[in-house]
């Protein structure tokens, strides 16, 4: 079957949305919310109640409040929408990544505290993209402060991602001395 006679019919949506804001108290809350939708009604584990077409199956998130230096001072979550009534405590076990600083190792320790039937794992899935939200929320503040360095001098963010990879024009222009090219 050639590719412009192949047609598509919508199975699912999901949606996440994130947004960060600035307090007047000096630090950050960020929320995000994953919200999952079908086209046609349907029966969450083909035993539970019917939901209809275009109405959330899951709608939740999470708020947490954190500093300049990334560490979360306060998470709540909230469940508007879930398959089974049972989900909503599934958010409580996230309260345990108040104090944690979203950092490399971030995705890995989520996972090993939240993970399982530890907590909502729609919830816990969505720490992850979250914390880069919020690292990339503090942008124009963190830009302005001089690089972190490793113990040689070399800064932390080379290699950090693909565009700050040590062989890239980023890190020419911006390292020029730790430029691997």
């Amino acid at each position: 079957m050639a590719d412009d006679e192949i047609t598509r019919e919508e199975i699912h949506h999901r949606r996440i949305d994130m947004r960060a804001y600035r307090r007047s108290d000096g630090l950050y809350e960020l929320e995000g919310r994953v919200t999952d939708r079908k086209p046609f009604d349907f029966v969450p584990g083909g035993d539970g109640a019917v939901v209809p077409a275009e109405q959330a199956i899951h709608d939740m998130g999470v708020r947490f409040v954190y500093d300049d230096d990334l560490t979360i001072h306060d998470l709540t979550t909230f469940m508007d929408s879930t398959p089974y009534p049972v989900c909503v405590g599934g958010g409580l076990a996230l309260r345990g990544m108040i104090g944690q600083r979203i950092g490399g190792g971030w995705a890995k320790e989520v996972r090993s505290r939240l993970g399982g039937a530890a907590s909502c794992t729609h919830l816990m899935e969505l720490l992850i993209p979250v914390a880069t939200a919020a690292i990339q929320s503090l942008s124009p503040w963190r830009n302005k402060r001089p690089d972190r360095l490793d113990a040689n001098g070399r800064p932390l963010k080379i290699d950090s991602c693909f565009g700050y990879g040590a062989t890239t024009d980023v890190v020419k222009r911006r390292w020029p001395a730790f430029y691997q090219g």
